[in-house]
C-alpha cells in the first residue's frame, strides 16, 4: 500500500472506473428503504427524494418525534471507537450518540484479550508495527499501521488518566502473548473483560461531558443527505415507535461488526453490519468485504452460544487437538497454536474434515488452574455453567466469524467518499488491518482512529444551517409476492430471511471458499426478498441490512481470485504474485474492482483491469 494516502474527496473519478457493466438483476431484490431527504430550492422546503422502501404497496405515515434533534456532530454506535470519537467532539460542539441497543451492547463490551501496546520494556513501536504488517499479509495501508502503532501508547495512558485500571503485576502493567506476536504487549483488565472495563472508563468520562448525550434505543433507519453531503440521519426510536429527523454537520458511523450475517459468530446479536448498509445506500465506497476473520476458538458445546475463548489461552500455553487427542497445529504452522488467526482457523476447519468431526478440542488441563481461574474469570464461569471445566476437561471449539478487516473506505482521518461522512472502528476499512488482522489490535484501532476522525470532523463543519425536518416522513413498503412469483423470487418474513442468509454464507462463503460456491451463493441471494406485509420494526431494517451486507461480501470474495490473509479460495491456493497487491472496491452501481491504495479517491488512481 502506498505511503502517499491522500484526504477522501466527496467527488472523484470512479465514476468511469468499473471495468464490467453493473447487471441490475444480481442484485438483492430485498433492497433497503432510501427515505425522504430535506432540501431547500429557492428558500422554500421541499422534500427532495421519496423512495421505496421494498418496492410499492401499502403506505404509512409516521409522524416526527418531538425528539427531533440539531446536532452538530452525530454518531451512529456507542462502542469503543464511537464513544472515543464523542469525547473528542464534545469540546467544540453538541454530539448525539445513537445506539440501537442498550450502551452495554457492542462488540467492544464482549471484547476478552485485551488492547494491543508496545508499552512493555522489552517491546519497540517498531516490533509492533513488523507484526501488524506481517499479519496483513501483503495489504496493510503502511502509514495507517504506522499512527496506530505510534499513537496507540498515548491512548492507552490517556485512557488510564480516565480511570481504566489494566492488570499489574505489582506495579508494573501485565502484559500477555497472543498470536502472531513477536512480544508480550497485549494488556489486560479483570483478566478476560478488557472490553467491558475499557467502556466503564470510557464511560465515565463521556457522562461528565455536557454536550454529549447518548440516546439508546435509536436505530438508524438511514442518512439524509443536503446536495451530495450527509446531513443527518432518520432513526426509529423504539420506545415510541416514532421516526426521528436528526439533522447534523457531519455524521460519525461507529456501527461496529457485521457478524451476524453468518450463522457461526462470536459477535452479539446488533452486530448485523448497519453500517456499511447505511454507507452503501447513501453511495459511499466500501472496501475488502471479503476478509472476513473467523476466529480460531468458539465455544461448541450443547446449548452454549458461540462463545468466544480468548485468544491469550493459547498465549498461555493451551493446545489444540482432533477427536483422536492429537495435537495437530504443528503439522499446518511453525507457529503451531500461535500462528496467525486465519491459519489456525483453516487448520481446524481441515482437521475437522479429515477426522469427520464437528469440532477439534482445546486443551488447558497442563496449565496451572488457580492461574487459569484468575486470568479468565469470565471464561472459567462461563464454561462451567455448560458443565466444562477448563482446569480439567478437554474443551470442545471450533471457528466462527469474528471480525471484519473490510467496510467503509475512508482516509487516514475517517473521512468516507461522501462529504461529511466519517467512519470508524471496525465499520471503517482504513487499511491498517490489510488482510488479516493483528490479534488485540482492534480495541486499540477504535481508540486511535476514533479519536483521529473526531478532530477531522471538527476541521470539516457542514453547513452552518440545517434544514428543519418534514411535520411527518412518508414511509412507503410494499409486498413483493406478485413480483417474486413471476421472477422466482423466493420471499420471507424478517427471521427466515435472515436465517436462510446465514446459512449461505456460512456454508459457502465461509472460512474454505470457492468459486462455484460463491456463484450458487449469490444467485440465492439475490433471489430473497422480504415477504408480504412487512412490519415496520427494526427486525425487518436489520434483514434488509443483514442481506445487503452479506450479497455484499460474496460479490468481493468471488472477484478476489487469489488466496490471501483470511481469504481462502481453494480453487486459487496462492497468492497472485504476477502483480502488486491490490484492494477491492465497491459502491452503490458499481461492480467490484481492484486498485492498490484505499486513497482510492484521489484523482489519480485508476482500478486495476483484472478479476472480474
Amino acid at each position: 500500500m502506498s505511503r502517499g494516502t491522500n484526504r477522501l474527496k466527496a467527488h472523484s473519478s470512479l465514476e468511469a472506473a468499473p471495468t464490467q457493466p453493473v447487471d441490475e438483476q444480481d442484485r438483492p431484490n430485498c433492497r433497503a428503504p432510501v427515505f425522504i431527504s430535506a432540501g431547500w430550492i429557492g428558500g422554500s422546503h421541499v422534500v427532495s427524494a421519496v423512495a421505496e422502501a421494498f418496492g410499492g404497496g401499502y403506505h404509512k405515515m409516521f409522524m416526527a418525534d418531538k425528539k427531533d434533534t440539531q446536532a452538530d456532530f452525530v454518531i451512529i454506535g456507542g462502542g469503543i471507537a464511537g464513544i472515543r470519537a464523542a469525547i473528542e467532539l464534545a469540546a467544540v460542539g453538541r454530539v448525539l450518540v445513537l445506539t440501537k441497543g442498550d450502551v452495554a451492547e457492542s462488540n467492544t463490551q464482549q471484547a476478552q484479550g485485551g488492547i494491543a501496546a508496545a508499552l512493555a520494556d522489552d517491546d519497540e513501536v517498531a516490533l509492533h508495527y513488523q507484526d501488524t504488517l506481517r499479519a496483513g499479509d501483503g495489504l496493510c495501508c503502511e502509514q495507517a499501521v504506522q499512527m496506530l502503532v505510534e499513537q496507540g501508547p498515548q491512548e492507552i495512558r490517556r485512557l488510564i488518566q480516565w480511570g481504566m485500571k489494566f492488570d499489574r503485576d505489582g506495579n508494573r502493567l501485565a502484559f500477555t502473548r497472543e498470536g502472531a506476536h513477536s512480544r508480550s504487549r497485549v494488556l489486560h483488565a479483570h483478566g478476560d473483560s478488557t472490553g467491558a472495563q475499557t467502556m466503564r472508563a470510557l464511560l465515565a468520562k463521556a457522562q461528565r461531558l455536557r454536550n454529549l448525550e447518548i440516546r439508546s434505543h435509536a436505530f438508524a433507519l438511514n442518512l439524509l443527505k443536503e446536495g451530495e453531503r450527509v446531513s443527518g440521519v432518520l432513526c426509529l426510536d423504539e420506545a415510541t415507535g416514532a421516526v426521528q429527523h436528526l439533522s447534523a454537520r457531519s455524521v460519525l458511523l461507529a456501527t461496529g461488526g457485521l457478524g451476524q450475517v453468518y450463522q457461526e459468530t462470536t459477535n452479539p446479536s446488533v452486530a448485523t453490519g448497519d453500517g456499511v448498509a447505511l454507507a452503501f445506500r447513501a453511495g459511499a465506497l466500501l472496501s475488502d468485504l471479503e476478509f472476513i476473520q473467523f476466529h480460531p476458538t468458539a465455544l461448541f458445546a450443547r446449548g452454549a452460544p458461540r462463545f468466544l475463548l480468548s485468544e491469550a489461552l493459547r498465549g498461555e500455553g493451551g493446545i489444540l487437538r482432533n477427536i483422536l487427542l492429537e495435537r495437530f497445529m504443528p503439522r499446518y504452522h511453525e507457529a503451531g497454536e500461535l500462528a496467525p488467526r486465519d491459519i489456525v482457523s483453516r487448520s481446524i476447519v481441515m482437521e475437522m474434515q479429515r477426522t469427520r468431526s464437528d469440532f477439534v478440542y482445546l486443551d488447558l488441563t497442563a496449565l496451572d488452574a488457580e492461574h487459569l481461574k484468575q486470568r479468565f474469570p469470565t471464561i472459567y464461569s462461563t464454561c462451567l455453567h455448560y458443565n466444562l471445566d477448563i482446569t480439567q476437561d478437554l474443551v470442545p471449539v471450533r471457528p466462527a466469524a469474528h471480525y471484519s478487516m473490510g467496510g467503509v473506505a475512508t482516509d487516514l482521518e475517517g473521512a468516507t467518499s461522501v462529504a461529511g461522512l466519517y467512519a470508524a472502528g471496525e465499520v471503517a476499512a482504513t487499511g491498517v488491518h490489510g488482510a488479516n488482522r493483528l490479534a488485540s489490535n482492534s480495541l486499540l484501532e477504535g481508540l486511535v482512529f476514533g479519536a483521529r476522525a473526531a478532530v477531522a470532523m471538527t476541521r470539516s463543519y457542514g453547513p452552518a444551517k440545517v434544514p428543519p425536518a418534514p411535520p411527518h416522513f412518508p414511509i412507503e413498503t410494499r409486498t413483493e409476492a406478485a413480483a417474486g412469483e413471476a421472477n422466482g423470487l423466493t420471499t420471507l418474513p424478517p427471521e427466515k430471511l435472515i436465517d436462510e442468509v446465514r446459512s449461505i454464507l456460512w456454508n459457502k462463503a465461509g472460512i474454505l471458499r470457492n468459486a462455484k460456491d460463491l456463484g450458487e451463493a449469490q444467485r440465492r441471494l439475490a433471489a430473497l426478498s422480504l415477504g408480504p406485509e412487512i412490519p415496520f420494526h427494526r427486525r425487518a431494517y436489520e434483514a434488509e441490512n443483514i442481506l445487503t451486507v452479506g450479497w455484499l461480501i460474496v460479490r468481493c470474495a468471488q472477484a478476489r481470485q487469489e488466496s490471501r490473509g483470511a481469504h481462502y479460495r481453494t480453487d486459487a491456493p496462492l497468492k497472485d504474485e504476477t502483480r502488486p497487491p491490490a484492494h477491492s472496491f465497491v459502491r452503490k452501481s458499481s461492480p467490484v474492482f481492484f486498485a492498490p491504495a484505499l486513497a482510492e479517491l484521489a484523482k489519480s488512481i485508476q482500478p486495476t483491469p483484472r478479476r472480474n
